[in-house]
């Protein structure tokens, strides 16, 4: 028993905060296992239910979509869900855990730690996977740069799927998953030009430091 019942023997990756088809298909050919829509209007990443309907649909069949809400009520998110064809709802604000009770879509939640505690409590949510990023003041939502509490996050995920966020970078990824031992990793800005617009090298160079250096990329059919 190694005290990790849910670490997988290939660690997933998100790539989130895409907003362009060209992004979109180069993080899939890379190796990214999913691909991230942020649709909180506050975000420099922000997309249209629309705009990531397209995207998907380009890329064909098979896409794990996630998308990125932030204090939506149930039927806003599943609507976006079943337009866009999401894989998953991602709930990044200050959501209740009652109404979303027997969603009737996969729900990733997001959870960040101050000073150890966990906010929200990860025992009230029936969650897929939980998204640990780092605490942010104010209200600020994610995509902020900074670091998770990495100890806090490798206790949590011994318990659950945890999908580390939260200031990854190729620089740094290595040395999270070593530690935390994740499901999976999910980065947006450490992987970017600027916000929104992806760095094909710094994507390539990200997935490498999480699986080795032997990664081959797959063909994905333009549509």
């Amino acid at each position: 028993m190694t005290g990790f019942p849910f670490l997988p023997a290939r660690v997933e990756i998100k790539i989130c905060g895409l907003t362009c088809f060209e992004d979109a298909r180069f993080a899939l050919a890379a190796g990214a296992d999913y691909l991230g829509f942020v649709f909180h209007r506050g975000s420099p990443r922000h997309v249209t239910p629309a705009a990531a309907q397209a995207i998907v649909a380009r890329l064909g069949g098979g896409v794990r979509a996630v998308g990125v809400f932030v204090n939506v009520t149930p039927c806003e998110a599943l609507a976006v869900a079943r337009q866009c064809g999401l894989w998953a709802v991602q709930l990044h604000g200050c959501e209740l855990p009652g109404p979303f009770a027997g969603y009737p879509a996969r729900l990733w939640r997001s959870v960040s730690f101050r000073e150890g505690r966990p906010s929200p409590d990860p025992s009230e949510w029936k969650a897929a996977r939980l998204v640990v990023d780092a605490f942010a003041p104010g209200r600020q939502y994610g995509g902020t740069g900074r670091v998770a509490d990495w100890a806090a996050a490798a206790v949590l995920a011994r318990e659950r799927q945890v999908m580390l966020a939260g200031g990854l970078t190729p620089e740094n990824v290595a040395a999270a998953v070593a530690e935390v031992r994740p499901a999976g990793v999910d980065v947006s800005g450490g992987v970017e030009r600027s916000p929104g617009k992806k760095d094909q090298e710094r994507i390539r160079a990200f997935i490498r430091a999480v699986r080795g250096p032997g990664v081959a990329e797959r063909k994905v059919t333009r549509r």
